[in-house]
């Protein structure tokens, strides 16, 4: 009795060691996720376009120096990049490191843009009396190559073009904004604050000139769930531009994902029980809602979403590369 006893404890012993083993080894590869998008009418120059999309670092290491991140990164062959937010693991955080020991090897940064998320330090301080300035962290990305994507980035192929957007900027109503930035009234301290969202929202309303071909990618760190497409749709005073693709992180792919029943939680306040047994169609990959296509990356990093499980299962690391092909 004692010796069958002994066997079943070494054997779970056994099978916990390997469970810890491949989730180490698992958590510290680097897979590449490759994704067409289908556009009705694509104009010829941007047949083959495509974007990798690099999210959710979380001061994530992989290698001596990101040796092994730089190296899959300058193996792809893509027209633009895109950080989509949570390269820190905390907004208070100054281990910048590992993200610009990142960008700073990355070879190909000719469009090379990046939008904020929750993990990652507010963009400006404010002086009063003196003009927003950025933040240390936004400064130094942008010093290394890498653009912060506030309102609108255009890149011109021949006779068409990409439009990079911040989804949150974008789909503001730029005029009924600024009436009633106008309408407001102001203290002293506010007016730099004041003169960069004018000049944000002059920007952003550009976007009612595109032409029809083009592309419009929008960015952002959250995704955009079913429920806020509806509002931006049925809602004032909200703009419903005609984004040919959303680009988004934020949910890990769930980061602890089981066999068969996929991701357990995603920190998602519009999900019923906040995120809890989230639908499964709605954790990564590409989904379609009413005209709207949107790509969701699981990333590379972990959160502590969920106290003690900062580390993923059965789901590795990502990066992603999405191709605009013609439908």
């Amino acid at each position: 009795m004692r010796k069958t006893r002994a066997k079943v404890v070494a054997g779970l012993l056994f099978l916990v060691a390997v469970f810890m083993a491949y989730t180490i080894w698992d958590n510290n590869r680097i897979t590449v996720v490759e994704q067409e998008i289908l556009i009705k009418d694509l104009p010829e120059e941007l047949e083959g376009y495509s974007i990798l999309q690099v999210t959710d670092l979380h001061e994530k290491e992989f290698g001596n120096n990101q040796k092994r991140l730089i190296e899959a990164i300058n193996s792809i062959d893509y027209d633009a990049i895109a950080f989509t937010g949570d390269m820190l693991d905390g907004s208070k955080s100054k281990n910048y490191q590992p993200f610009y020991t990142l960008i700073e090897g990355i070879e190909n940064k000719d469009t090379a843009l990046f939008v904020p998320g929750n993990a990652d330090p507010k963009s400006y301080l404010l002086h009063p009396d003196q003009p927003l300035e950025k933040n240390a962290f936004i400064k130094g990305m942008e010093k290394r190559g890498v653009k912060f994507l506030e309102t609108l980035q255009t890149t011109n192929l021949g006779d068409s073009s990409v439009h990079f957007v911040d989804f949150e900027w974008s789909i503001k109503d730029a005029k009924k904004e600024l009436e009633v930035m106008n309408g407001s009234s102001k203290s002293k301290n506010s007016k730099p604050y004041f003169d960069h969202q004018r000049q944000l929202l002059d920007e952003i309303s550009t976007l009612d000139d595109i032409k029809e071909p083009d592309l419009l990618i929008a960015l952002n760190h959250y995704p955009v769930v079913d429920a806020r497409i509806d509002q931006l749709i049925n809602e004032i005073p909200f703009t419903n531009r005609n984004f040919d693709l959303l680009m988004a992180g934020h949910y890990h792919g769930g980061q602890i994902r089981l066999p068969l029943l996929g991701a357990l939680f995603v920190p998602e306040p519009w999900y019923k029980r906040n995120g809890l047994f989230p639908p499964r169609n709605r954790v990564k990959g590409l989904w379609k809602f009413k005209q709207t296509k949107q790509y969701v990356s699981a990333g590379l990093g972990s959160s502590d979403a969920i106290p003690f499980l900062k580390f993923r299962f059965f789901n590795p690391p990502e990066v992603d590369v999405l191709t605009f092909k013609r439908q």
